[in-house]
């Protein structure tokens, strides 16, 4: 299972950006990882890690996260050091 989500973590590290992340899959795998959840009723994630705090905003019709806010996670996600060449 750690596979699989090790993979959705990558997906957010692709070149060029991708455009189809399954959210539920990336919150469960960032939820693997130690990142606390907090889903809000505005469409917005909060997400949590070692005091380091940031809003993902959810998409409204589709399953799927914009470009933009992939590139936002992205650069959390460094900034945590929660990369593809960090995890197991």
């Amino acid at each position: 299972m750690s596979h699989k989500h090790k993979a959705k973590i990558e997906k957010v590290f692709e070149h060029p950006t991708s455009a189809n992340i399954d959210v539920k899959k990336l919150i469960a795998a960032l939820e693997h990882y130690g990142v606390e959840v907090d889903l809000t009723k505005k469409h917005k994630a909060k997400l949590f890690y070692n005091e380091k705090e940031f809003i993902l905003a959810l998409p409204h019709s589709e399953p799927t996260l914009s470009k933009d806010e992939v590139v936002k996670l992205r650069h959390w996600l460094e900034e945590i050091g929660l990369t593809p060449d960090n995890i197991e």
